[in-house]
């Protein structure tokens, strides 16, 4: 199977890694990719936002499956195109994938099908907005409506704070992304990611994960697009999965098709375990950054026919086997992220992959031969252990092997399934 993958983060090096391993595989492509991809698969000069191009090299390349990696192809209408062109690809329709494009999309399926969610309300300009904000009182959570590279959310803990990210969204922090709001109740909880494929009828339970979105240890500081990330998530008990699959993603699934959006790809479910059970906080369309590192390390099953089958309705077909052990990724940002930050500083040393352990790529490139930093987000320390704290000494270790001064990373990532460990 020739495979061309679209992206040029963590989550797509760890899926280009994966994908690299299957013996169904032929020839991979990826676009445009990152240094690390390109140990990977074979990087080209693709404008992907240009569709006709994209579906004109899968032509010429007689590429059989196309993977997209991030959200804003997806929302564009990527696999659309593809589609219509008769070529098989993994992710949703751009009809289906406003579940990450609008949030107040998301919050109208999950009242019209009953899905457990925080009460909201939508609005298009600030007084409005700021006039419930008062009435209901805090904490509560503003939302800007559309894609927001995982920074449009405030988790308001005071009034004042809720009325000054209702400003930010309409006054253009955002874009076009704050040009509506959501508001939304706060719910109280430990949080948790879930991820399940669909291929619009069937449904393939995948994993779980915890990530860390806040910048600095003892999640303190702004939030981040993640900081990093394990797999398994303590807290979804085997009867926590069977509620969110049951409650949440079935129900969403069957509402999407009954709609006319058949949902193809993956359901990332962003969850709060409250007292009352599993609710949706929100839905992402593709897979978690950096989520998916911790995934793939723990995928024994071979990747590219599980996704192959979501695309190509026949996901009833496969099953995904995965490794008890968990996985626990570090991510090393460059310093000052998530605000302003210095680019192109060199890297001088990252690690070698060892046996259940790999340094993932994100924002790096090379130049004159020398591997610089281009992104906030720069590498994913990713390692497999015994336990959580096996694996976070693991990723550990390779985070101190990597020698980059512009590095920086938070040094708990783990800390709450580390203490249920000791507990």
């Amino acid at each position: 199977m020739k495979v061309l993958l679209i992206g040029s983060g963590g989550r797509e090096h760890a899926l280009a890694w994966k994908i690299a391993q299957s013996p169904d595989l032929t020839k991979l492509y990826a676009a445009p990719g990152n240094p690390g991809i390109a140990e990977e698969a074979e990087l080209v000069v693709l404008d992907t936002e240009d569709h006709a191009a994209v579906v004109a090299f899968c032509k010429d390349k007689a590429i059989d499956f196309v993977v997209v990696g991030p959200e804003a192809p997806l929302v564009a209408g990527i696999a659309d195109r593809l589609r219509e062109a008769g070529i098989a690809v993994f992710g949703p329709s751009a009809a289906a994938a406003q579940l990450e494009g609008s949030k107040g999309f998301t919050k109208d399926v999950c009242a019209r099908f009953n899905i457990p969610t925080g009460a909201y309300q939508r609005f298009n300009n600030a007084p409005k907005a700021k006039a419930y904000v008062r009435e209901q009182g805090a904490p509560i959570v503003i939302k800007a409506d559309g894609l927001a590279a995982g920074k449009g959310v405030t988790v308001a803990m005071t009034l004042d704070e809720a009325l000054a990210a209702i400003d930010d969204c309409f006054e253009g922090a955002f874009g076009a992304a704050g040009a509506e709001v959501v508001v939304e109740a706060f719910l109280d909880g430990e949080e948790a990611s879930f991820f399940c494929l669909s291929d619009g009828k069937s449904l393939l339970p995948l994993a779980t994960a915890q990530d860390h979105k806040r910048v600095g240890d003892g999640d303190t500081g702004p939030n981040t697009g993640g900081m990093g990330a394990y797999s398994p998530a303590p807290v979804m008990t085997a009867e926590m999965v069977e509620r969110t699959m049951k409650e949440i993603i079935e129900p969403t699934m069957r509402g999407m098709a009954e709609m006319g959006h058949p949902f193809q790809g993956v359901f990332f479910a962003g969850l709060m375990i409250t007292a009352k059970g599993p609710e949706l906080i929100e839905y992402n369309v593709r897979f978690g950054d950096p989520e998916c590192q911790v995934l793939m390390m723990r995928l024994k099953s071979d990747l590219l026919p599980i996704l192959h089958a979501s695309a190509t309705g026949t996901l009833d077909k496969v099953t995904a086997e995965w490794s008890d052990d968990p996985a626990l990724t570090v991510v090393l940002a460059s310093k000052g992220y998530p605000g302003a930050y210095d680019k192109a500083t060199p890297m001088t040393a990252v690690p070698e992959a060892g046996d259940g352990a790999k340094v993932f790529h994100a924002g790096t490139a090379l130049k004159d031969g020398q591997l610089v930093a281009t992104g906030g987000r720069v590498l994913n320390a990713t390692a497999r252990g015994a336990t959580v704290a096996e694996a976070q000494a693991a990723a550990y270790g390779l985070v101190d092997a990597v020698q980059w001064e512009n590095g920086f990373c938070r040094r708990d990532i783990g800390w709450q399934a580390i203490a249920r460990e000791k507990a």
